[in-house]
């Protein structure tokens, strides 16, 4: 068993290579194998959000805090609050961040498939966003 007091392991802002805006990730767990559990919890400021991208064995959105956007193939930008849940299945080009107007912060949980947990695409433009243009990656 591992305890990891508060402050442990410290919050990093994350790349600008898979993320748009100030965003801030702290690790929850990285569950050593056979276990393949990922959590995170993720900051994002307003406008911020991920770049494209899937997961191989799916990926849950806990909503902690504020009002987030979440879009995926080429389906409406959804909205996402405090208290929401969201599924994403293997295999789904998704990005997900804050609305323009709000902070948002969420805990992701996804699994490791030998050792990867996200294939990343091209950055989201402002029109996909903005629920105006059609997804790329």
């Amino acid at each position: 068993m591992d305890i990891f007091k508060v402050g442990a392991r410290p919050s990093k802002l994350a790349s600008a290579e898979y993320f748009t805006g100030t965003v801030w990730q702290t690790p929850i767990v990285e569950a050593p194998a056979p276990a393949r559990v990922r959590a995170l919890k993720v900051a994002f400021a307003p406008g911020a959000r991920t770049a494209w991208h899937t997961h191989p064995l799916g990926q849950t959105l806990y909503v902690t805090d504020g009002v987030g956007l979440v879009g995926w193939g080429d389906a409406p930008v959804q909205r996402i609050a405090a208290g929401d849940t969201v599924w994403i299945p293997p295999g789904c080009l998704h990005w997900h961040g804050a609305a323009p107007d709000s902070p948002m912060t969420h805990i992701a949980i996804q699994e490791a498939l030998d050792g990867k947990v996200a294939d990343w695409g091209a950055h989201v433009s402002d029109a996909e966003y903005l629920g105006e243009g059609v997804p790329g990656a």
